[in-house]
């Protein structure tokens, strides 16, 4: 499982404060970098972390909220081939905790959205949330 590539997106909305919204990215995934992509309404930031530490954060998370098995079920189903995409929930992962939620309706300003590329998604879902039991 060498090559794992994993892309951050997440809305700035005309009311929120960019920093908070880079605090809860930066809350489960080590980036300093963005980009930002304009909209008409707000705008879109966007990031990339490498490997397996830059899940090193998420990889953490889901081990002190014991979500291991939420995870996991959450994981594989958003797997095609060899891609994974999830969607967090921003406001929860500004106060430092991951929350998985659908692409709209479940977090009022919106998710932060992640997809993950990488060489196995079996392994990789193996490593970052294995079964509890």
């Amino acid at each position: 499982m060498n090559k794992i590539r994993t892309t951050i997106l997440v809305k700035v909305n005309p009311t929120e404060d960019p920093e908070k919204v880079k605090r809860s990215v930066q809350n489960v995934f080590p980036t300093l970098d963005f980009k930002r992509i304009p909209q008409k309404r707000g705008y879109l930031l966007t990031t990339e972390v490498y490997g397996k530490a830059g899940l090193s954060k998420l990889y953490d998370l889901l081990r002190r909220e014991r979500i291991l098995d939420a995870a996991r079920a959450t994981l594989f189903k958003g797997t095609d081939g060899n891609k994974i995409t999830f969607y967090l929930n921003k406001q929860v992962a500004y106060v430092g905790h991951v929350s998985f939620c659908e692409p709209v309706g479940e977090s009022s300003l919106g998710p932060i959205k992640v997809d993950i590329s990488c060489d196995d998604a079996k392994e990789l879902i193996d490593w970052l949330a294995p079964r509890s039991i």
